[in-house]
């Protein structure tokens, strides 16, 4: 490691060091929510965090948080970091005893979201052709995190989710999503209803997966601007919600219990994808 990379890290010996707060007992904090700012973890997830912000204005890398013996074997990725931003190291006692849990990755980020300014703003900024995921109640971060995953794989233009979902920035959500998370526009546009009226009002046809679905998606031709919307496993899309849209289900075989939500926005946004002609 050359000496000016050397002389930027900020070694910690105190776990309980103000210089990093943000990651003290992480998973309470974590639990409890941080607005804009979240927590990524590991080298993947931060060469995704270190993308984002080259490629857009969406995230800010704040603050890094290394265990010492990870240090070397990040050597391109610390050089893409801004000189403003502080790299703290520490031996694992003290990384382990400030987290509040025994890390194993010993590479964690403090990041920031910028969102879009408002609903209408982050929609009239996406393509003319447009293929959306629109999430509804969907708490679980596993989900949430792999259709992140599924939107980043099949292109989707962004996703949005209504005021019930959970954070798609938690680091659980960010790890399952391999940092797709961090990669697919998103923004968290309010109650279900507003949200499917704002999305109609731009162009969208919104078309509601659900095994109560009316029409077979094998045999679904989307339109320029597509928003497929997911519902919460177990209760799924609201009656009145289904009532304003067009629905579709994914056959399966009989007797089968419906498929898991990340699964299914998976395969209609691959069936998506390809009727629309997108390089994928």
């Amino acid at each position: 490691m050359g000496l000016d990379r050397q002389a930027r890290l900020i070694r910690i010996t105190d776990p309980s060091d103000p210089r990093i707060a943000e990651f003290t007992t992480m998973r309470d904090k974590d639990l409890a929510g941080r607005g804009d700012r979240f927590i990524a973890e590991g080298k993947v997830v931060l060469k995704a965090l270190l993308d984002a912000e080259a490629g857009s204005q969406r995230f800010v890398l704040e603050k890094l948080l290394l265990l010492e013996n990870r240090v070397d074997g990040l050597g391109d990725l610390l050089e893409r970091i801004d000189p403003a931003c502080p790299i703290h190291v520490a031996g694992r006692e003290v990384l382990d005893a400030a987290v509040g849990f025994a890390m194993h990755r010993g590479v964690l980020a403090l990041g920031r979201h910028v969102p879009a300014s408002s609903f209408s703003d982050f929609l009239t900024h996406l393509p003319e052709q447009a293929l959306l995921v629109a999430a509804c109640g969907i708490s679980n971060h596993d989900n949430i995190g792999g259709i992140f995953r599924n939107a980043g794989v099949f292109g989707a233009d962004g996703i949005v989710l209504d005021d019930a979902c959970c954070d798609p920035l938690y680091r659980k959500a960010i790890r399952v999503s391999v940092g797709a998370a961090l990669r697919v526009p998103f923004y968290r546009a309010g109650g279900i209803g507003d949200l499917v009226t704002t999305l109609s009002a731009h162009g969208f046809e919104v078309a509601g997966l659900s095994p109560r679905g009316t029409e077979t998606l094998s045999s679904y031709v989307p339109p320029r601007r597509l928003a497929l919307l997911a519902g919460t496993e177990g209760e799924g899309l609201p009656a009145d919600i289904m009532a304003r849209i067009k629905t579709l289900k994914i056959e399966q075989a009989p007797g089968m219990d419906s498929l898991n939500v990340a699964t299914a926005s998976g395969i209609a946004l691959w069936h998506a994808a390809t009727r629309m002609g997108r390089a994928i």
